[in-house]
């Protein structure tokens, strides 16, 4: 395990000085920064890509609907019992009492990291479902009370949103339609929004190359944007993640991928039934 400490600097307060033997102005106090939490990167043996099936336009075959071999829960090292396989799809059992609730759930990752890649899957939720796909994500624990646990994988990741739209309030929260499917999550709404009811196939996409990073659906690409740029600080801190309101979540994100700019890509359970299939993905240089 690797332990990472990071403090975050405190703001300090400037004064003015006057030219031509006028008074000493001060400024106005300038506004105090959240500190950031001691938090750990855990780093575990990852999976040996070497071993997996590469189709035939060169994407390697992360799910094929027959084992779940590679996978494992986030925090985990088992695949947590409510995904399962089910006709040829990787399945998440929902409770439907929300994210994370009763039995043997949680999000599910793939033991590898990841950096420049195109990533393919198919997906459909149930009526009301709401699930979502993380890519460059890091497994982080902090200290609560004596006890280590492991924070939410989203506090370290970017979110592609899987949602059905026509029935979950979430489509009509945040703003522009930024929690709508295939958007970036409370961020970046999806352009245009041509989701799939629920209980219909969708096909997603999610880009990651040098910074820029696109999600498509449905044979369309809905949202760009690009990482570790002012942009990127930015839309994090006029979103939920933002500095002020969880300081820890916007050190995450803001340099998201940490110091080498690769995560795990990964499944969330929200509490509601989702199927995935056909997840490939493609190395790029």
């Amino acid at each position: 395990m690797k332990r990472i400490t990071y403090v975050a600097a405190m703001a300090l307060a400037l004064s003015l000085t006057a030219c031509g033997g006028q008074k000493k102005q001060s400024a106005e106090p300038a506004e105090e920064v959240p500190a950031t939490p001691a938090y750990t990167v855990v780093d575990k043996p990852q999976v040996d890509l070497s071993k997996f099936k590469v189709d035939k336009d060169g994407y390697i075959v992360l799910f094929d609907g027959t084992s779940l071999e590679g996978w494992r829960g986030y925090g985990k090292d088992h695949v947590p019992g409510r995904w399962v396989l089910e006709d040829g799809c990787l399945k998440f059992c929902g409770t439907g009492e929300g994210e994370g609730q009763r039995g043997d759930g949680g999000d599910i990752i793939f033991a590898h990291k990841f950096k420049n890649f195109e990533m393919l899957f198919d997906w459909k939720v149930s009526k009301g479902g709401n699930s979502g796909v993380f890519y460059l994500a890091q497994e982080v624990t902090t200290e609560k009370d004596g006890k280590t646990i492991y924070e939410p994988i989203y506090i370290s990741s970017p979110e592609y949103q899987l949602l059905d739209n026509a029935n979950h309030p979430d489509a009509k929260l945040g703003k522009d339609n930024n929690r709508q499917s295939a958007s970036l999550y409370d961020m970046i709404p999806a352009v245009p929004q041509n989701q799939k009811p629920y209980g219909e196939w969708n096909t997603g996409k999610v880009m990651v190359y040098k910074g820029t990073v696109v999600h498509g659906q449905n044979e369309e690409n809905v949202v760009e944007y690009h990482l570790w740029t002012q942009q990127w600080t930015d839309m994090l801190q006029a979103s939920k993640f933002s500095q002020a309101k969880w300081p820890l979540a916007f050190e995450l994100l803001n340099n998201c991928g940490g110091e080498n700019h690769e995560g795990y890509i990964g499944f969330q359970d929200h509490g509601d039934d989702i199927w995935i299939r056909n997840v490939r993905i493609k190395v790029m240089e």
